[in-house]
């Protein structure tokens, strides 16, 4: 695994978790769409990160962090609930966003510890 294609399975997740999430409040709660606009911008963003683009990828990498601290409020609302439904998702979306937090850290730790190397030679 990759951090391109953690992040399109992050992006995949925040989009369908995310309208599943507007759905299931009536489409009552437009601040539901933010994760999916937020997975179709990371979704943007993957031509760049497949491209070694380190713009582009550190752009994912703050957009992914603001996602997972922006989830932990409506993660409480649904366990204020006790709708075990939204909890799944809203975790969902957090643990992706987490897994491709991982990767991208790893990513950068790998060129790091490549452009070291090509400088040391």
């Amino acid at each position: 695994m990759n951090a391109y294609k953690a992040n399109m399975i992050n992006a995949a997740v925040l989009m369908l978790l995310g309208i599943w999430g507007f759905l299931a409040s009536g489409m009552e709660q437009m601040t539901a769409m933010i994760a999916p606009l937020v997975g179709v911008i990371l979704m943007a963003l993957s031509n760049g990160i497949k491209k070694d683009n380190k713009v582009l990828a550190h752009i994912a990498v703050v957009l992914t962090l603001l996602i997972v601290i922006a989830l932990g409020k409506p993660l409480m609302s649904q366990i204020g609930k006790g709708d075990a439904l939204g909890i799944v998702r809203v975790g969902l979306m957090m643990a992706s966003s987490i897994f491709a937090m991982v990767f991208f850290m790893k990513s950068f730790r790998d060129a790091r510890i490549a452009r070291e190397a090509a400088a040391g030679k």
